[in-house]
């Protein structure tokens, strides 16, 4: 047997855990000051793209289940950021639509990824590829999980 393996250096996923840890730790500071958290930005990043969307498809794009963004969505309404409300085609589903609060966020967050990009010492080509790659990674996994469920 070779324990080599089991070292904590060499796991996959302590790196892309620890990396996801920084990277959050970063946006913090710039989020705080739009008044949201690092879970809300990923929502509203999926509603500036498409708005008045079904619930379900949100979580679809951000692998969460109705239980975990269904709190997040009622704080982020309460905060006024967006509305939920049934479906005039079906009322088994849940739309999410943004307010104009939650759509006026888009533009002071115009900075971030520009930001985030500077704090990372990597250049634009560089975080690019590396996107590429672990999005790769992500859908060969998310299939795996898939298959074996």
């Amino acid at each position: 047997m070779n324990y080599e393996s089991l070292k904590l250096e060499k796991q996959l996923c302590f790196s892309l855990y620890a990396t996801s840890r920084a990277v959050t730790a970063l946006y913090r500071p710039l989020l705080e000051e739009m008044g949201i958290t690092y879970s809300q930005y990923l929502v509203l990043l999926v509603l500036w793209e498409t708005d008045s969307i079904p619930l379900k498809e949100i979580g679809d794009r951000l692998f969460l289940d109705s239980g975990t963004l269904t709190p997040l969505l009622k704080k982020m309404e309460k905060n006024g950021f967006l509305t939920r409300a049934r479906s005039e085609e079906d009322e088994r589903n849940l739309v999410v639509r943004l307010t104009i609060k939650g759509r006026n966020l888009r533009k002071k967050a115009l900075c971030i990824p520009e930001r985030l990009l500077e704090s990372s010492g990597l250049v634009v080509e560089k975080v690019v590829a590396m996107k590429k790659d672990l999005d790769k990674l992500m859908l060969h996994l998310e299939e795996k999980v898939r298959n074996s469920a």
